[in-house]
């Protein structure tokens, strides 16, 4: 049996301080998502002032905040992806999830949001 072709590909920006973690944690959503959806994580802003540099740069078409941001801030980093790409799909993980649930929360946020964003 033949299956589908993974959707993609999409080209992702994180917006976390912890790059590494993100990279880390970005990797095993990746991973996991492989036989649906071929995701290229292909750079982090470190700040926020970093993404309207970032974006323009690397033009991906997805972008998701880490749960450091508080939804002011998470709000203000896609206002600001979107006036430069008017059509790339955002995502911003709820403020503390790392914290409370650690990082296996954040894994499993992602891999139940991240299909319902990019199958829009």
């Amino acid at each position: 049996m033949a299956y589908p072709a993974p959707n993609g590909p999409f080209r992702l920006v994180t917006v976390n301080t912890a790059p590494e973690r993100a990279k880390r944690l970005i990797g095993i959503v990746v991973e996991k998502l492989k036989d649906r959806y071929t995701i290229e994580h292909v750079a982090n802003c470190d700040n926020m002032e970093d993404v309207e540099a970032i974006v323009k740069a690397v033009q991906p078409n997805v972008l998701c905040c880490a749960s450091m941001w508080t939804p002011e801030e998470s709000m203000s980093i896609r206002v600001t992806a979107k006036s430069i790409i008017p059509g790339i799909k955002t995502h911003a993980i709820p403020q503390g999830l790392q914290v409370q649930r650690g990082p296996e929360a954040i894994v499993e946020h992602l891999c139940e949001e991240l299909p319902k964003l990019l199958d829009q």
